[in-house]
């Protein structure tokens, strides 16, 4: 009788999945961002690998909203049987815990870190018309005009938002923010110069740099990516100090059975180093982590870090979203 109960449980999903039995069926990769970004880049070329490695289908689902908190927030909620997980990044996982007045969740509470996977550095770039060349043209620039101009963003909370909002206050301008549903969006009013600059990460600009479509200011990480050698980082401009970066990494629901933890980690490490997947973070500009940084207690110790680190920045910049 006690055999029947259990078995019935496990099939209304009550019990959580065993590790030797997981998975049975597809996973669900939730990605808090609209399509076509750098996050939906990631989880794109990570999908088939990653599929290859766990013998099971990984489904990409692009859930966004609210600096990405939406999407994170399901996967919080989720039963913790491992077939949803998220591709977080410093938006989701980092300053929404400060940026927000009431945050969808805790991120260290409410989450099984599994795998820290890429790092994307951030880039401002400016309409191509924009009377300025360099970051110090731009500072000039902007304190002349900043009641007319506006900068573009993913999404108000994302990273792309706090990139250019942190650069603002930094500079000591007062800029109207303009959200979009993404950083495609974004990027295509960018082009057509309806805003004036956007903070993006630098895969999602490469191809519209090179074609000459929008104008590359400054790294907005502390060294110079190895996507735009040529291109000075804002700390070498001048902005000592300052750095906004981008990563993404991967969480199950809290509570996930420590076994199922860790095969999903072993499976997404398999598929970073897989020579097709590391050509194509490459190809696309994002630079994956060593090995010395993949583990999960790295990635908890990681996130505590990161929310320490941005919570500074963003209470002395003075924003706060409801």
């Amino acid at each position: 009788m006690l055999r029947l109960v259990l078995i019935a449980l496990f099939a209304a999903g009550v019990v959580p999945a065993k590790a030797e039995t997981w998975p049975r069926r597809p996973l669900t990769m939730v990605v808090p961002f609209a399509t076509g970004g750098p996050m939906d880049a990631v989880a794109r070329i990570l999908q088939s690998a990653l599929s290859d490695a766990l013998q099971m289908q990984v489904i990409v689902e692009n859930v966004g909203g609210a600096g990405g908190m939406l999407g994170a927030a399901r996967v919080a909620k989720a039963a913790p049987d491992g077939y949803q997980f998220l591709l977080g990044n410093v938006g989701t996982h980092a300053v929404s815990q400060t940026l927000y007045k009431t945050p969808f969740y805790n991120a260290t509470a409410d989450f099984a870190p599994v795998v820290l996977v890429a790092e994307l550095s951030l880039v401002m770039v400016a309409r191509k018309d924009l009377p300025a060349s360099n970051l110090q043209e731009f500072m000039a620039y902007a304190k002349e005009n900043q009641k007319t101009m506006r900068f573009a963003s993913a999404g108000a909370g994302s990273a792309t938002h706090l990139g250019c909002a942190l650069m603002n206050a930094r500079v000591g301008v007062d800029v109207t923010h303009v959200p979009y549903r993404g950083g495609a969006l974004a990027m295509q009013d960018l082009i057509a110069q309806r805003v004036d600059y956007l903070c993006i990460d630098t895969p999602a600009a490469l191809a519209q740099i090179e074609s000459g479509a929008i104008k590359p200011i400054a790294i907005l990480s502390h060294d110079r990516s190895p996507s735009l050698p040529d291109l000075a980082s804002a700390h070498e401009q001048g902005l000592t100090g300052f750095e906004a970066s981008n990563w993404s990494a991967f969480f199950l629901p809290r509570n996930t059975p420590a076994s199922i933890v860790q095969k999903l980690h072993d499976a997404t490490v398999a598929a970073m180093n897989d020579p097709t997947v590391r050509k194509r973070f490459q190809e696309n500009g994002i630079d994956l982590v060593g090995d010395d940084r993949r583990s999960s207690a790295y990635l908890a110790r990681f996130v505590t870090g990161e929310i320490a680190k941005w919570a500074g920045p963003i209470k002395s910049s003075g924003l706060v979203l409801e």
